[in-house]
Order: C-alpha cells, then sequence, then structure tokens
C-alpha cells in the first residue's frame, strides 16, 4: 500500500530584505541614507564611500562663509587650502615669500597660486619657476614640497610698492579641484638707495664744504691725508650696490706751475711720486657685506689710482643696511716737482643701486 504524505504550504507574502553598507576590507559604515538622487561609489584598496545629496533648495547651498555643494563632484573634491602665509620678511621691492597652508590635504595634492594686485579684477599665476604670469597651466600645479614646505618660496618679478593678493587651490588627480581658498596680502616696498660722505680724521657725521688737506710735501715722502672721505650706502636692491671713484684732473694739478702730480696705481715707497687712494674698511648694521675693490684694496703705501675713468673702490653683492666705508689719500713728490701751494684735485663720489 502507498503512503502519500501532503503539506500544504500557504504563502500570503514574501518578503526579502537587503541591507547594502558601504564597505572595505578594512572599514564599514553602518549607517546612511540617500535623499532623492543617485549615488556612485569611490573606492580604493582601503576605503569605499557613496557619497550623494539629495532634496536640497537652491537657496541654501551657500552663506557669507561657508557653501555646500551638492552631488559626487563636490565629494571627491580636495580641501580647499585655508589662506597662504605671504610676507615682506626684508622690504622686499621685487619679491614677496610665500608659505602654503596645505589644509590636512594628503602629500601628493598639487596646488595652483592665483595672484593679483587689483582685488582679482586681473588675475595672474605663480608659476612653476616663481615669476607670474597672465595663464595657468598644468605645470604650475605643484606639490607642497614643491612649493618649498614649511620653507615656502619667493614669488618674483614684481612690482615695487605694490600690494598683492593671492589664494590658492587644490588638486589629487581627475574630478577633486577645488575653488581657490580665502586671500591674503602684503605690499612690496618702494626702491631704496642712501648715500652720503662726510670728511673727517674720525668717524664722524659732517657737512660740506668737503676738503682735504695733505699739508706741505717733502720730495721723497710719501705724505697721507689726516681725513678720510667716509661713505654712506644702503639699499633694498637684489644685487647690492657699488660705490664709484674719479678724478676730474687725472692727479694733483697745479694751474700756476702748469705741473700734475699724476694719479697712478704701485707703491708709492718705491716710485718717485705719484697721486692715489687707498680703501681702508667697511663695515654695515646687516645685509652685504661691503669689499674694498681692486685696485684700492691695499695697504702702507699702496694707492690705487683715481684718474678721469670711472671706478668702483665699494662694492656689495647683497642688500646692505647702514653701510660705512671709508678711504684716503696718499701723495708723492720728487725734487723734480714744480714748487707751487694750489696742487689740487677735485674727486668725484658716485653711489649706483645693482637691480
Amino acid at each position: 500500500m502507498a503512503i502519500k504524505w501532503w503539506q500544504n504550504l500557504k504563502l500570503k507574502w514574501l518578503i526579502f530584505s537587503f541591507l547594502i553598507l558601504p564597505a572595505s576590507t578594512n572599514y564599514k559604515l553602518e549607517g546612511f541614507s540617500l535623499g532623492n538622487a543617485g549615488g556612485e561609489v569611490i573606492g580604493s584598496s582601503s576605503y569605499e564611500m557613496v557619497g550623494s545629496v539629495g532634496e536640497l533648495s537652491s537657496n541654501s547651498l551657500s552663506g557669507e562663509s561657508y557653501d555646500l555643494g551638492v552631488g559626487l563632484a563636490w565629494v571627491r573634491q580636495s580641501n580647499v587650502p585655508p589662506a597662504p602665509a605671504i610676507t615682506n620678511p626684508d622690504n622686499y621691492y621685487n619679491k614677496l615669500h610665500l608659505v602654503i597652508n596645505r589644509g590636512d590635504n594628503p602629500a601628493d595634492t598639487k596646488y595652483a597660486i592665483a595672484i593679483s594686485s587689483d582685488d582679482f579684477t586681473t588675475t595672474q599665476y605663480v608659476k612653476n619657476d616663481h615669476t607670474i604670469g597672465a595663464t595657468l597651466v598644468l605645470t604650475d600645479y605643484q606639490t607642497y614640497t614643491e612649493w618649498g614646505a614649511a620653507t615656502g618660496i619667493d614669488i618674483i618679478g614684481l612690482t615695487p610698492s605694490t600690494t598683492y593678493s593671492v589664494k590658492v587651490k587644490a588638486m589629487q588627480g581627475k574630478f577633486t579641484e577645488t575653488d581657490f581658498g580665502p586671500l591674503a596680502s602684503v605690499a612690496t616696498v618702494d626702491l631704496e638707495l642712501t648715500f652720503d660722505i662726510d670728511v673727517s680724521a674720525s668717524d664722524t657725521e659732517t657737512a660740506s664744504p668737503y676738503i682735504i688737506s695733505l699739508g706741505d710735501l717733502t720730495p721723497g715722502s710719501v705724505k697721507s691725508s689726516t681725513e678720510k672721505i667716509w661713505v654712506d650706502i644702503g639699499t633694498n636692491a637684489t644685487n647690492g650696490a657699488s660705490v664709484f671713484v674719479y678724478g676730474q684732473n687725472g692727479g694733483l694739478y697745479s694751474l700756476s706751475a702748469g705741473s700734475t702730480i699724476a694719479a697712478i696705481s704701485g707703491n708709492l715707497s718705491e716710485l718717485p711720486k705719484g697721486f692715489g687712494s687707498q680703501g681702508v674698511g667697511a663695515t654695515q648694521n646687516s645685509g652685504g657685506p661691503i669689499n674694498i675693490s681692486s685696485p684700492y684694496n691695499v695697504n702702507n703705501d699702496v694707492v690705487g689710482i683715481t684718474d678721469t675713468t670711472i671706478r668702483p673702490i665699494f662694492l656689495s653683492e647683497n642688500p646692505v643696511n647702514a653701510g660705512r666705508a671709508r678711504f684716503l689719500v696718499k701723495a708723492k713728490v720728487d725734487i723734480t716737482t714744480p714748487a707751487a701751494d694750489d696742487y689740487s684735485e677735485t674727486l668725484t663720489v658716485i653711489a649706483a643701486a645693482n637691480y
């Protein structure tokens, strides 16, 4: 006899529920919700995230201080860099110092820098060689390290006595570029060159007329001026400054005798006669240093020529503050030199900034 077993299974509703959470091998987001908008998974080997925004009215996306972006493009963007630090630490006239604020972006994030001198009515960009230009190309996006990291860079080729504003944006791959962040501003200074001379036996400020007396010259003896010519020099020029000297007559000239004790370079102790100048020393409060140039960087009875050719006597290859340099003159005659009491020379001292 065959026995059949029947079971009656009545299914009114069969419901299957699935919960999908954003997850990776290392992390899992336990709860999230989607509005009336779609989403996309953004992932790597360690992280995955679904981002979406929905049901937002258009007037709720921005404010005076903050903006709220919509869609996946906003979610994927890098952090907007905070205002950078821009300074003028040494009274620069043609450059400013910039340090980017990376805004907690990863090390491989790249940054672009916008700069303007008219509140961004006109915008220029800092190029990868630290100059500025009207266009921004991909090679001008540099990492934090390439922009000098915490040391920063000098933006060069700027206009003197001008206020510049800068702002920075970030990018880390496709679809991650941010808007420019907040501004920082500072000004370049005007071109500066200070110059003055004094004539004194000691380091003293004096007024014109500037006269040096050699007194009576004795044949065969080298005579040095008691007074020195002191030179004040200061500049913010990138390449420092030069001080030049030359003579009007090419030596000590006597109109009454129609004779000249010629300007020369050499050791007056060994030469029969001549006239010249000798650098004595130079100091500065900062910058520089100021150096004595050849042929005036000599001592004892050696002199450098001060004829009608303009020659540098002092030189600083860097900006210098409160420089003070000095030189003196020496002369020698022999028994063939006509006697007269009107031997004289007019020395002209010139200062030039090396921009």
